[in-house]
């Protein structure tokens, strides 16, 4: 076996044991020489796809129409007629009808030619190069020249190129929406899988296609190309037939009728003159013929496939005003004649912008209005603005404290629409604290705040801290921190309320513990965030500790719990309006998510795809499900499938 063929399912293998069977080194990388030698025996580390169609073919594609074929059959009779008759001059009926046929085959062409163009000049601008070591020097190379056993370098922003096993991470977190649907960034850890996983589970494994939306990190590839998940993904495309659309099928029909209509009828009226004329001679028999052949090329609708050629290419046109790109004029009218809409959920009917919705402190509860990345809202307490009072100083500390323990920045683009740099959810505090009115953390941590120390976030520690210098408090050293609430609860021995702290007691924690199931039952996910003032012997006794970020626990413990944050990616309003006009229109819409199924249900019912008024049932199944209903048979399979609009926890396979 090749040293370059990839080891089956490294998630459950150790870094060791995946490096010796790609023959990498952990160290230095493979030798530009031998990956030269790998990349010429396993090809580029793209995707496949058809071999393009000559243009030639392309072109004749537009006259495969059973009405084409038609006017095909007319043009021949039209000329016979003309030659037979001895006409003086051009052929004028047959050279109309040849000219009607070549502008609707031209025109089809030139606008599948530009939907063709605009998917490469897409595909061009999406390159990507990788960093990895090579002989032991760190460089970049096109993700396309990748190859098993290359020693990946992972940083923030980076897209992944190949699929491959970690070895080592530093708070490393991937957005994996293109692959599995799921919303959040996915922490990710090097240790070995017990067993298998599901792909969104795979939490040592990197994938082509995702991008690192936070930390570091480095990989051995184990797959390239179609070897890789998001090939498996595209073998599944390439495996489907393409079917005729509704038009096409129509068209097709109506061909048929009409041509064995105009052969019937010429028959049946050439037959009716010979018998009731009076025919003398040969040229009586080759006019009553001629009337025949006149009538069927009459017959023949030759403007009705330029006429649709016309109206689907304006609504190509139509299209495209709204960024969608048609491939294929006859699919825009197949968009008329859905009846089921199968959607995914994280970016098409949710905004991918993780938004804090409620907060709760000792004080009280708020919820945050507005959505998305745009800092416009407010926080409300009982309908109103959160104007004053402990409440508003609980909020306002829970907030700088969760804004300071991360890395995310917001901004304006040039365009004036807000963006972030960072994880999401980080960037969601950034967001709820300048509804607060505190409009620049990034400012006051420059003026006010300096930074001294991290201690990152990891899978087994499920908080991060960071310990910043407060020059308005003298240059006090204060540690701010945010994680899982039930974890960050084991660190605190205060509460904090807006009149200083309390003894957080066994009944304080159980009500907290309470809040947090049920912003969770509400499909929220939650943070916590505590804060202390270190003593001058904290510093001095983890002064190495902090530097090194080793051994937290010297510093994050007797904390001051300040509260918890429910968020989420909230659905887009437009996707909302769209949903009620599909069912209004007798539309079915089902979601299809990698996401968690409570997520996913609690999206699903604020968009109204679950819900008995559009008799879709509220039904969710997972992927785990779906594999287990197969397994029963057809008729348990189609009857679940009919009850149920959403699918979360599934994969491209599904």
């Amino acid at each position: 076996m090749d040293t370059a063929d990839k080891p089956d399912d490294p998630s459950v293998k150790d870094a060791e044991a995946v490096a010796r069977a790609s023959g990498a080194d952990l160290t230095n990388g493979l030798t530009t020489q031998e990956a030269a030698r790998r990349l010429s025996n396993i090809g580029p580390n793209e995707l496949q796809s058809a071999s393009p169609t000559p243009a030639w073919r392309r072109m004749l594609s537009q006259f495969a129409d059973p009405l084409v074929y038609l006017l095909l059959v007319a043009i021949a009779i039209a000329l016979v007629a003309w030659l037979v008759e001895g006409r003086k001059g051009w052929p004028i009926d047959a050279l109309v009808i040849i000219i009607v046929v070549l502008l609707n085959g031209v025109l089809g062409y030139l606008e599948e030619a530009k939907a063709r163009d605009a998917v490469a000049v897409l595909a061009h601008m999406t390159q990507a190069s990788s960093a990895v070591v090579r002989g032991g020097q760190l460089v970049r190379v096109p993700s396309v020249e990748l190859v098993p056993g290359d020693l990946l370098v992972l940083a923030e922003g980076d897209a992944v190129g190949a699929d491959a096993r970690l070895i080592q991470s530093a708070s490393l977190r991937v957005h994996e929406a293109s692959l599995t649907g799921e919303s959040q960034a996915v922490l990710k850890d090097a240790a070995t899988l017990v067993q298998p996983a599901a792909l969104g589970d795979r939490l040592n494994m990197v994938f082509k296609g995702t991008t690192i939306a936070q930390g570091t990190g480095r990989a051995v590839v184990t797959a390239t190309g179609m070897a890789t998940q998001l090939g498996s993904i595209a073998d599944l495309l390439t495996a489907t037939t393409e079917e005729p659309t509704p038009l096409e099928k129509e068209i097709a029909h109506i061909g048929r009728f009409l041509g064995l209509a105009v052969i019937g009828i010429s028959a049946l009226m050439v037959l009716t003159l010979l018998l009731v004329s009076d025919i003398r001679n040969t040229s009586d028999v080759v006019a009553v013929l001629l009337f025949g052949v006149a009538l069927a090329v009459a017959a023949v609708p030759e403007g009705l496939p330029a006429i649709l050629s016309v109206v689907l290419a304006l609504g190509v046109r139509r299209m495209a005003t709204r960024n969608a790109i048609v491939k294929k004029l006859s699919s825009v009218e197949a968009l008329g004649s859905a009846t089921v809409i199968a959607t995914d959920k994280t970016g098409t009917l949710t905004r991918s912008e993780m938004t804090i919705e409620q907060i709760i402190t000792a004080s009280g509860k708020t919820q945050v209005t507005g959505v998305g990345y745009s800092p416009v809202g407010e926080i409300q307490h009982n309908g109103a603005k959160l104007a004053s009072g402990a409440l508003l100083a609980e909020q306002t500390l829970l907030l700088l404290g969760g804004c300071l323990a991360g890395n995310a920045s917001l901004g304006q683009a040039g365009n004036g629409q807000w963006q972030i740099q960072g994880d999401p959810t980080e960037a969601a505090f950034l967001v709820a604290e300048r509804k607060l009115g505190i409009d620049d953390v990034a400012g006051m941590r420059m003026k006010r705040f300096q930074r001294v120390g991290e201690i990152p976030f990891t899978s087994e520690r499920k908080m991060m801290s960071t310990i910043e210098l407060d020059h308005a408090q003298n240059g006090q050293r204060v540690i701010f921190c945010k994680g899982a609430p039930d974890v960050l609860l084991q660190h605190c021995t205060l509460l904090q309320t807006g009149d200083g702290t309390v003894t957080l007691d066994d009944s304080k924690r159980a009500q907290i513990l309470r809040d947090v199931d049920a912003l969770s039952d509400a499909a929220l996910r939650t943070l916590a965030v505590a804060t202390r003032t270190l003593s001058g012997n904290d510093i001095q006794a983890n002064r190495q500790d902090i530097q090194n970020m080793q051994h937290p626990d010297g510093l994050e413990h007797d904390l001051v719990f300040v509260g918890i944050v429910g968020m989420m990616d909230p659905p887009r309003e437009e996707a909302a309006l769209a949903i009620r006009d599909a069912h209004r229109a007798g539309i079915r819409v089902i979601m299809i998510t990698g996401d968690h199924p409570r997520t996913a249900a609690r999206i699903a019912s604020d968009l109204g795809i679950t819900g008995k008024r559009n008799g879709a049932g509220t039904g969710t199944l997972t992927g785990l499900e779906l594999d287990a209903l197969a397994a029963q048979g057809d008729k348990a399979f189609a009857d679940a499938v009919r009850k149920t609009s959403v699918y979360a926890r599934v994969s491209p396979a599904h």
